[in-house]
């Protein structure tokens, strides 16, 4: 069991999905016998000077939020071979906890740090900059964006109202990626390098995408219309659309990728760079507890 909990909270994460389990979530700790202190975090920053300070005093540090929290945490805490992290979740999609088998319900979730037992995983970098789900752009560079300026209500369904409402003004871009000594330029959409399965709120966007592999799955989408895509889009939830011969997946330790134009790129939900970037795979760069 661990020695105590610093619990950072994500106000606003999920439209204050967080905020409004919170009392459950310190309910259920004090049930399970943790120690723990909480904090509402203002910002990224802050919150990886949070984690730094409780890593310091020998705490685990638990995210009560969406991926953007994580993957700020997970940055701060890459490279720090004694830190442990626990995930609450919190947020609209929660694709890094899904992916990892933890319970969606924040509450249920607080059993994993009695019970669950600590795993190396794997994060990506972009130009050094940490996530732990998927960077993508092209596409997903104006949906994403859409995604965020939403009203909170829409939760989950955000993801493909925002796909939908990208799909208007999108004109295909000329993208060129290297994985290795592979060297693609291509006309399409989409670029990702992923270092988990999901996105989106249970997108499988790389269905064979490991968090110990020390490998990204770079998914290159190039739908040859606005009906393909659309007809695809299904596809994503199930993760068959990698069958499709306008999807290709390519696997490596790093990918660079360059445009035609400027892109965003996207990571846990928040923008993390600009083209051109080298995104690479760190191994068992953090340890989490996970259900056993």
């Amino acid at each position: 069991m661990p020695r105590s909990v610093a619990l950072l909270v994500n106000p606003s994460a999920g439209g204050g999905r967080a905020l409004r389990a919170l009392p459950a979530v310190e309910a259920e700790l004090t049930r399970l016998g943790l120690e723990h202190r909480t904090t509402r975090t203002t910002s990224l920053v802050h919150a990886q000077a949070l984690a730094r300070e409780a890593d310091d005093a020998g705490r685990v540090v638990a995210t009560l939020s969406g991926d953007g929290l994580i993957g700020a945490v997970a940055g701060a805490l890459r490279g720090r071979p004694a830190a442990l992290m626990a995930i609450l979740p919190g947020g609209r999609g929660n694709d890094f906890a899904r992916a990892n088998g933890i319970p969606c319900d924040a509450v249920a979730a607080c059993g994993v740090l009695v019970t669950g037992v600590p795993r190396a995983l794997d994060v990506g970098d972009v130009d050094g900059r940490t996530f732990v789900g998927i960077a993508s752009l092209g596409f997903d560079s104006e949906a994403n964006r859409i995604a965020n300026e939403a009203p909170s209500w829409m939760g989950p369904m955000v993801y493909a109202y925002a796909a939908l409402r990208a799909l208007a003004r999108w004109r295909p871009a000329t993208f060129d990626v290297a994985v290795g000594h592979d060297h693609r330029t291509f006309r399409g959409w989409t670029v990702a390098a992923a270092n988990s399965r999901a996105y989106g709120g249970g997108m499988l966007l790389a269905p064979d995408a490991r968090l110990d592999d020390g490998r990204l799955d770079v998914v290159l989408v190039a739908p040859r219309s606005r009906r393909d895509f659309v007809r695809s889009l299904p596809r994503v939830f199930k993760g068959t659309h990698v069958e499709l011969d306008s999807v290709t997946v390519l696997r490596g330790p790093e990918v660079r990728i360059a445009a035609d134009r400027p892109f965003t790129v996207y990571a846990d939900g928040d923008p993390i760079g600009e083209l051109p970037v080298t995104v690479r795979a760190v191994p068992g760069a953090i340890h989490v507890l996970l259900p056993a």
